[in-house]
């Protein structure tokens, strides 16, 4: 991966809560975010003592180097918005600068906490297909504006080698959105349900408390059964 070509863009523990549906009691399971990129969830969540390990690959850069690519893109995604107000949901948010506003700091709480999770492992560049965790490593797992949301760019493959994966290393799994960029159901999202039926997982397609993608107000929650 090359920084050039990463959108920084993270979202805070209040918006995992709604996303995902956690209650008190998820919080204080072992949590492996996946794709979390400069989220604060993990830093809220350390700070909280709770127990957050974040994947993805933009953890192989360091801390000055995600800062100035923060910099030099949030102004344009500010735009973009602008741009394409119609594509969102302004409940949450009053406008553009609003949406910036919360996101930047999120990212900056995550900028703070950086180094000190990557000394402690609670942030780690890898990324999906292949997970190098052992068997139920994890409690919960939270992927966040990644499988579905990129269908264009990841394969089907792609998205049933992941949920092998993800279900593989933890017994819930859950799925944000459901939507492509463009906010269409994801083409990938029926393969995956039969996917599921087929390998003994239960798979619900869940309303959550959450929206400012148009379209973008379910998640899909995996649960592994015991044979």
């Amino acid at each position: 991966m090359k920084l050039a070509e990463v959108v920084p863009w993270g979202r805070s523990r209040r918006e995992y809560e709604r996303m995902f549906g956690l209650t008190a009691t998820d919080l204080t399971k072992r949590i492996l975010g996946v794709g979390d990129g400069p989220a604060s969830f993990n830093a809220e969540m350390a700070l909280a003592g709770h127990n957050v390990t974040s994947i993805d690959p933009i953890y192989a850069f360091s801390a000055s180097e995600l800062r100035e690519r923060i910099g030099a893109t949030h102004q344009t995604i500010a735009e973009q918005l602008k741009c394409n107000v119609n594509q969102y949901v302004w409940t949450d948010f009053q406008n553009a600068e609003a949406v910036i506003y919360t996101r930047m700091e999120a990212m900056s709480l995550f900028l703070s906490d950086y180094e000190q999770g990557l000394q402690q492992e609670r942030y780690i560049p890898i990324s999906l297909p292949d997970l190098p965790f052992p068997d139920s490593s994890y409690d919960l797992v939270l992927c966040s504006h990644l499988l579905f949301l990129y269908s264009e760019q990841l394969s089907e493959a792609f998205h049933l080698t992941s949920i092998k994966e993800l279900v593989r290393v933890a017994n819930d799994v859950r799925i944000f959105p459901l939507v492509t960029l463009d906010g269409h159901v994801s083409p990938h999202l029926n393969s995956v349900l039969e996917y599921c039926k087929l390998n003994h997982i239960q798979a619900d397609i869940i309303p959550v408390d959450y929206q400012f993608q148009k379209g973008a107000y379910q998640m899909l929650r995996l649960l592994r059964k015991s044979l």
